[in-house]
């Protein structure tokens, strides 16, 4: 190979994602659920948004934190869904070195955001139900919004190496990309580099974003739980553990595929390629479908004023 070609080789301007590897035949097939899933979580969180918009009586720090995590999960997954789709119908399957590099940023800063924003609503719950009078006076306007920036900041800061690390390293095996979006660990391992201080940060982030809020999460729940156990009848715990239902709903909901996928992509790499993308894919997807769905179905102020969006006899069928 002439020096020439190596250097233009070594500074890819474009990789190739190869979709579901093994599954290539079956792609239009897979995009009828995947579509199907996007417009779900679509309408589902611009509902969402909409409802709490609305109604003024939502308009407190469970609704706004809520409001977040939709705007979160939109962006979450509309990062990767229409490039997927146009791999799935129209084989479309380049995308741009600094597009590729800034999706990657996309995935894994809003994703510390969406499990910095599970952290801070379970610091609601718990302040809902051990401070029950004095939650008005903690959780202020400017407390929760002091919150909100501290949960975008640390998303965006832990995020932002990623790409950097990436970018540094000469690509000169090859530019195609196992999988349907632009997957850090997947991206960096086709440089032929000592990738050592991307897959060392890489570890250190999902530490950061899973670990930690995990540990946060729990220990509010310990609090929360101790709390309710102190309640004097049966009725009274089972209707105040119910306001935290939802909450851990969509906790388990994401940690359980987004922490699978991610020791996946590290760990596993004697699995065949085609479960890694599909494992890859569902925390970006399945999260932000099933948030709107969880809260709409579970939270009695969302499914009221839902049903009140249709007309009467609908809402009878609905009631």
């Amino acid at each position: 190979m002439s020096d020439s070609n190596l250097t233009a080789f070594t500074n890819p301007s474009t990789f190739i994602l190869q979709g579901i590897p093994g599954l290539e035949g079956a792609h239009g097939w897979l995009s009828i659920p995947f579509c199907a899933m996007y417009i779900i979580a679509l309408l589902g969180n611009l509902t969402i948004l909409f409802i709490v918009k609305k109604d003024p009586s939502l308009h407190e720090p469970m609704y706004y934190f809520l409001c977040m995590l939709a705007v979160t999960d939109l962006i979450l997954c509309t990062s990767t869904m229409p490039k997927m789709l146009s791999i799935f119908w129209f084989n479309s399957r380049e995308i741009g070195f600094s597009a590729c590099l800034t999706q990657l940023y996309f995935i894994h800063c809003f994703s510390a955001i969406e499990s910095g924003l599970y952290v801070a609503m379970a610091l609601d719950r718990y302040v809902a139900i051990c401070h029950p009078l004095r939650h008005s006076t903690i959780l202020t306007n400017r407390v929760v919004a002091e919150i909100s920036l501290a949960v975008v900041l640390r998303g965006s800061m832990l995020a932002l190496p990623l790409p950097f690390l990436a970018r540094q390293w000469p690509y000169c095996r090859t530019n195609i990309v196992p999988h349907t979006h632009c997957e850090h660990m997947l991206v960096v391992s086709l440089a032929c580099a000592d990738i050592r201080i991307s897959s060392y940060y890489g570890l250190f982030a999902l530490v950061s974003r899973i670990g930690l809020d995990v540990l946060f999460t729990a220990l509010s729940y310990t609090q929360i739980l101790r709390a309710i156990f102190r309640l004097p009848t049966k009725d009274a715990r089972l209707k105040t553990f119910g306001t935290c239902g939802s909450h851990l709903c969509v906790v388990l909901a994401f940690y359980i595929p987004t922490l699978f996928s991610s020791l996946m992509a590290r760990f596993g790499r004697n699995l065949p390629l085609h479960f890694l993308s599909l494992t890859g894919n569902i925390y970006l997807l399945v999260p932000p479908m099933l948030n709107p769905i969880i809260y709409g179905v579970r939270t009695q102020q969302i499914q009221a004023r839902l049903l009140r969006l249709f007309p009467h006899k609908w809402t009878k069928v609905f009631s």
